[in-house]
This record gives C-alpha cells, structure tokens and sequence, in this order.
C-alpha cells in the first residue's frame, strides 16, 4: 500500500473491516483485533492472526442511537461503553467546547431510545462475542473503560445531576452483574447538589489509567488529576494541575512509567488546526505523587507542512503500556490524526525524540460525520503488540497493521 511517509514503522496489512471503515479504540486479544466505531453502532472483530491479511469475521451491533467506540478486553471478557451519541445533535465545536451539559431527557427515554452504560461480552470464542453482562447507568452513559483484568474497572461516566463526565470504579467481581463501587468528580461538576462550576471550558474526565492504585485521570480543558484508589468506595485527590488556559487544553490520556518516575499526558486535537492552537503531548516528573511537575514536551511532527494541510493535526491517543502489550518506557508510540502514527524516544525525557512514523493514504471513503471536520486522513487510536505490530485505526478508513522496526 502506498503511505505518504514511513521512518522505522512498515506497512503490514489493511482492512476496511468489510465497508464499516469509522474505527476508533482498538484491543487485540487471541489473535482477533476488536474495534470500537463511532457510526456503525457496533463492534468490528477481525482475525488478525495472519496479520498481512486480515480478515473481518463479525460484527456485533449495539444499540442503533448510542456510540461504542471503546472497549477493553482482558481475563477471556470485552468491556464496551453504550452513550447516547451527543454528536448528532451538535457541533464539534459545541461538544468539545462544553456544550454537551446534563439533560438526558433531549435524547429520550434511556434503555429504549438510547443505551447508557457498559456491555460484557465472553469473548472465549474470539471471533464471537457472546453478551453476558450489562451496566447500566442513570444519565448518558459511559466514555472510556481502563481495565487489565482482574476485580476492579474503571471509567468516565455522564450522570445525571453533573456536568459532564466523572471518574466511576466498577466492581467486575461477577462480570454477569458489574456494579459502581465508587466515584469521584472535580467539585462543581455536581450541578444537582447545588455545585457551581468555576470555569467556562469543558471539564469532563475522558479516562483515567490506573497502576498501583493510582489513577491518572485526563479532563479534557480540566488538566490532569492524580488520585489514591487503594479504598475503591473514596478515591483520594493527590494532585490536580491545569495548564488551558494558556494552553489548547483538550487532555486526552496520560500513562504512567513507574519505573522511571515519569507520566507521559497528551492533549488531544479536537478541531481543525485552523480552529485552535497547537496542542502537545507532556512528560511529567511525578516522583512526588502530590506535585507533578511538566518538564517537556514531545517534538511537533515536521515531515510534512501538516498546518498547511489542514484537518485535525495534533494528538490523539498513546499507546498506554497494557500488561501482555508492547511495554516499554522509553519508546512512546502515539496517533497524531492527519500526521499519522508516531514513535518517540524519551530516554532523555528533558529532550524527547521522534524516531518512526508512518503516515497512511488518504481515505478515499468518508464515514465520520462530525460536523465541521475536515476531510482528511484521521488516524484515531493504536493497539501495539509485544512482537511491535501497530494495529492503528481511522476514522474513516479502517484498520491498518504495521511494524515497529526501531531498535
């Protein structure tokens, strides 16, 4: 396949995942890919074992008015979040910008007109995934799941009463019957007990990931939080650091390199590069869990005029170090939208470097609708392996797989 610029990262195999090409988040998990999607309402499963082929085996539809765009597997099980999909009714610009408030009555009667909440498949048969729990919640659902396995997941959830999303902790101690355990908000995000917000931005927790009991949460224009998760019915706050403005804002996701003491936090690029700064991706020093402290960030890919281009140029999604996936803490792969996937070296995280990209063809079918986007290559979300296959997707041109080939 043709790419408009490769260092270090080779082409594999590509999958428009049989028509329905608008992926999003993606597992992988004996030897099939899943992909969440933001218009098919449903779940892509492609059998990846064969990875210069591969081959879609199933689709598995949820509800017809509600996203599903992210999911996680681990433990033989698939997590999917069910949201009424706030996208058909606004703007890019109005969604991003804090415009989605809490009134979930606009979107009709929950359970009938739209599904809220999180899905529980049995995936031991991977190319059929067999639904046997579901989590419903009172609002408009569920955002991001992190979960590796084990009793405790976690997600951002849209309730009632509140702003916009909070952090939730989901008991996965019987998958057939998951149930909320815990939750924590930014104070003012509870408008219905009498809370008042003190910004004008969009706050609103996209996820949180979550190792050795702590939580690093990504709020979007609120910055980053770093909580105690040790009690699962009190998160406690440790730190709480915004920076938009002066900065774009948009935080998207933040891994944590335990090992080295480090966080790596993207923000992501919401709007077209004409519509809003430059956003960035940040190391942080958190030796001390109370006062993390931004000491770089990555450097802006420059192979291509990609401001002159257009579309969305700028972060989206880090590869985020899950156990039985390519670990590493110093190679950071990320999504950049139109600028494609990107490989970063941060063995000096004072002077972080770019050592690989690949930049795949642009779609030549377009099925994200957002409003206002434009209609240029959308590289969306990135699975890596522990044998360095890149499962990339777009949001409009389906699944494609690559090859780490950086030392």
């Amino acid at each position: 396949m043709d790419n408009e610029g490769a260092r270090n990262i080779e082409f594999v195999g590509h999958t428009d995942q049989g028509g329905r090409g608008d992926g999003v988040q993606v597992m992988v998990a004996r030897g099939h890919a899943y992909v969440g999607t933001r218009v098919s309402r449903g779940v892509m499963v492609t059998d990846v074992r064969d990875p210069r082929n591969p081959k879609p085996v199933n689709f598995v539809p949820t509800h017809p008015k509600s996203v599903c765009m992210h999911l996680q597997t681990a433990d033989d099980l698939l997590l999917q979040i069910q949201e009424a999909d706030q996208r058909a009714l606004l703007t890019a610009q109005e969604y991003y910008g804090g415009a989605a408030k809490v009134d979930s009555s606009r979107f009709g009667k929950r359970g009938e007109d739209y599904a809220a909440g999180m899905n529980v498949f049995d995936i031991k048969d991977p190319a059929n995934p067999r639904k046997i729990g579901f989590l419903e919640v009172e609002g408009l659902g569920l955002h991001r799941i992190w979960w590796v396995g084990g009793r405790y997941a976690y997600a951002s959830a849209l309730l009632d009463g509140f702003t916009d999303h909070i952090f939730i902790i989901i008991d996965m101690a019987d998958p057939t019957k998951p149930r909320e355990c815990g939750r924590w908000w930014i104070p003012g995000q509870n408008a219905a007990a009498g809370e008042t917000p003190t910004w004008t931005n969009r706050y609103a927790l996209h996820h949180a990931i979550v190792v050795d009991d702590f939580a690093y949460g990504s709020w979007r224009d609120g910055g980053l939080t770093i909580m105690d998760v040790k009690d699962k019915s009190a998160p406690k706050l440790l730190a709480h650091r915004v920076w938009c403005p002066p900065f774009g804002g948009g935080t998207h996701n933040a891994v944590p390199l335990h090992d080295r003491n480090l966080l790596v936090v993207a923000d992501e690029a919401t709007l077209n590069i004409d519509k809003q700064p430059l956003k960035h991706t940040w190391v942080f020093d958190i030796r001390e869990k109370s006062n993390p402290v931004s000491i770089s960030t990555m450097p802006t890919p420059s192979d291509q005029d990609y401001v002159k281009m257009g579309g969305q140029f700028g972060p989206h999604n880090l590869h985020e170090n899950r156990p039985g996936s390519f670990q590493s803490s110093t190679t950071i792969f990320a999504t950049w939208q139109s600028a494609g996937v990107r490989a970063f070296d941060i063995s000096n995280p004072f002077r972080p470097e770019e050592v690989g990209y690949f930049v795949p063809p642009q779609p030549t079918k377009w099925a994200e609708p957002l409003r206002g986007r434009a209609k240029i290559r959308h590289t969306a979300d990135l699975f890596v392996g522990q044998d360095g296959l890149i499962y990339a997707t777009d949001y409009d041109a389906g699944l494609y797989i690559l090859q780490w080939k950086g030392a």
